[in-house]
């Protein structure tokens, strides 16, 4: 337990410059005590103990602003950094080592049964205000961009901006400590750039054919 322990503390400090040592982060930290009442409401769950477990998890809700279903499967060293607002539905599914920011959602859409809500791999970065809503998998080492709204499969290693989210991104390596949510690719920008690329080649190209022409003549 103690070494489980102090390899979340390690993951967290090396996430969030702003910590300054495991004690703060144990008695300050909101994701971290809304963690311990996910993790005491989900053994309770396990156990179909469903009112105490919906019980503690509205406590740790009203303490953290933080909402956890107990029902949701998470993974070892989850940082939800300042939290304030985020939702992790039901049947969500979190790898290890992921990192959500405030007012995040793990979500459904509504229309869907039995699996409804999404399922992030293993060092998958969720951004301020993003918008996770499906029973689609978000592949390993991913970034979701602040204010994203993602309604389909995200694959690894890549990143998902804009709404609806469209995959802009291939990273050769992993991003596994990259937090930056700011200098995300602009798909809106990167299109303008191949237009702009386009007409030049045909402009080019019309030029050609109008000095041709006038050679013949």
């Amino acid at each position: 337990m103690f070494r489980s322990l102090r390899e979340f503390i390690r993951s967290i400090k090396a996430r969030d410059p702003a910590a300054k040592n495991g004690a703060q982060i144990i008695l300050l930290y909101s994701g971290v005590h809304a963690l311990i009442h996910y993790r005491v409401a989900h053994f309770f769950y396990k156990i179909h103990w469903y009112f105490i477990a919906r019980w503690i998890s509205q406590c740790g809700r009203f303490w953290t602003g933080i909402e956890i279903h107990p029902g949701a499967t998470i993974g070892k060293c989850l940082f939800i950094d300042h939290g304030m607002g985020v939702v992790i539905g039901e049947t969500a599914e979190i790898g290890d080592y992921c990192t959500i920011y405030q007012g995040a959602t793990l979500g459904g859409t509504g229309k869907d049964v039995g699996k409804r809500h999404p399922t992030l791999g293993n060092h998958v970065m969720v951004g301020a205000g993003a918008k996770i809503l499906g029973p689609f998998k978000v592949g390993d080492n991913a970034k979701i961009a602040s204010g994203a709204v993602v309604l389909s499969a995200v694959p690894e290693n890549t990143t998902a901006v804009g709404i609806p989210a469209r995959i802009v991104y291939k990273k050769g390596a992993a991003p596994r400590q990259e937090m930056d949510q700011v200098h995300m690719p602009d798909p809106v920008s990167q299109e303008l750039c191949k237009l702009g690329a386009r007409l030049d080649a045909l402009q080019k190209e019309l030029d050609t054919l109008k000095g041709i022409q006038q050679d013949e003549e």
